[in-house]
């Protein structure tokens, strides 16, 4: 199959066009990831912009499976609601964070806007990672609480990793005793804190919870510091279930 007007030699079932008249048949099919798909060129090129219209703009760019469809190394299943949108101008309606991964992928610019003023993505893109954002080294830290965990792992059916919440310079100085106590008992604590905006503990709680999950991590947290009590409402416990 070629992106030029170049004949094609393989036999073709597709009705030929009307004798004197030379033209490219504009069908091509795709698959996507296993997904099988038949649209034109027009259909694919429609944002010049994009990703995908690069990928069909010569045939140099083009990779071919074994039955000489184009591929696209994407998952399929959600390739079908960019298709039509590219068709039609019809918008999705369902598994609106996939399509939104995929749209970015093409870079279809006009899809990502509408998606991200979706609930579902500008509660995530917009609400939520702009309140982490105020959280210094909040990826890090989550991070860190993972390794702390399948550390801790080993021929254990659960692990617990304390955190230490402090949302100001006050509370840091409260905490910073026992902190240096936990510490120097070797027990290790991740900390977040202290942070500039006026964002809530339990809000915070739940986004951990919330990512850690997404990591697919059996994970609860409870309030039950073995600290002294003066201190105790900023520390909180993470179990990791194992099995």
């Amino acid at each position: 199959m070629s992106l030029t007007s170049a004949p094609d030699s393989r036999p073709s079932s597709r009705a030929a066009p009307p004798a004197g008249r030379r033209t490219e048949s504009p069908v091509v099919d795709l698959n996507v990831g296993g997904e099988f798909y038949t649209t034109t060129l027009g259909t694919l090129r429609k944002f010049p912009g994009s990703k995908l219209a690069e990928m069909f703009s010569s045939p140099a760019k083009a990779c071919l499976d074994a039955e000489g469809r184009f591929f696209i190394d994407r998952c399929g299943t959600y390739f079908g609601p960019i298709l039509e949108y590219l068709r039609s101008g019809q918008l999705p309606t369902q598994h609106i964070p996939e399509v939104y991964l995929e749209a970015q992928y093409y870079e279809i610019k006009p899809l990502i806007k509408y998606l991200e003023d979706t609930p579902q993505i500008f509660g995530e893109q917009v609400a939520r990672k702009q309140f982490l954002l105020q959280v210094p080294g909040y990826s890090e830290n989550l991070e860190l609480m993972v390794r702390l965990a399948r550390a801790e792992a080993v021929a254990a059916r659960c692990s617990r990793v304390l955190v230490c919440l402090v949302r100001n310079e006050k509370e840091d100085a409260n905490c910073a005793d026992a902190l240096r106590s936990l510490e120097a008992n070797k027990r290790s604590v991740v900390k977040f804190g202290p942070w500039k905006a006026a964002l809530d503990i339990s809000d915070l709680l739940d986004c951990l919870n919330m990512d850690i999950k997404a990591q697919g991590y059996q994970v609860c947290y409870s309030h039950n510091s073995p600290l002294p009590a003066k201190v105790s409402d900023y520390f909180y416990t993470f179990s990791f279930s194992w099995w």
